[in-house]
């Protein structure tokens, strides 16, 4: 490994339940995780009956979108598969 050079963390994809059902509420937490999370993809599948988050992006990151999504006022927890 050479000195100073930064390597990607490998992506992973978490599924969260929410009780996001809104598609104007979805949006726009969408957009604030997609700008607060560098390099991560985000969509909701607000058809699902658990109102599906997914999160692609660096699994540090986890938390922080838990955070988020509940600072604005949402329920939101890892789906188990």
């Amino acid at each position: 490994m050479k000195p100073g050079l930064l390597y990607e963390t490998q992506s992973v994809v978490e599924v969260f339940k929410t009780n996001v059902s809104d598609i104007n509420s979805a949006n726009g937490i969408k957009e604030l995780l997609k700008s607060t999370f560098s390099n991560c993809q985000v969509n909701f599948d607000l058809e699902d009956c658990d109102n599906i988050l997914r999160f692609e992006g660096n699994p540090c990151y986890i938390e922080g979108v838990i955070s988020t999504v509940s600072n604005l006022g949402h329920q939101i927890e890892v789906l188990e598969g």
